[in-house]
């Protein structure tokens, strides 16, 4: 299972205020799951992140985000 501790590390500090935060080992990386639902997910060095489809929109606008695409479907809430 290869991700970033380091990023792992950030991501629980940022989640630290929120009640209902679990740890879920999936897609050979590691999910946080806020109110048991998929929230981000670290793989290797990259970052997947379920921000809805308006801010989907707008993130794509940045040359460091892409819209995720699993197979050959387009997952319109999530950018990596």
């Amino acid at each position: 299972m290869a991700y970033d501790e380091l990023l792992a590390n950030r991501v629980r500090e940022a989640l630290s205020e929120q009640e209902l935060v679990d740890e879920v080992k999936m897609f050979q990386g590691l999910c946080f799951m806020v109110n048991d639902k998929m929230c981000i997910c670290i793989r290797n060095q990259d970052m997947l992140c379920r921000i809805g489809t308006e801010q989907v929109a707008l993130a794509l606008e940045n040359d460091n985000c892409r819209q995720m695409v699993h197979g050959s479907r387009v997952m319109k809430d999530f950018v990596l």
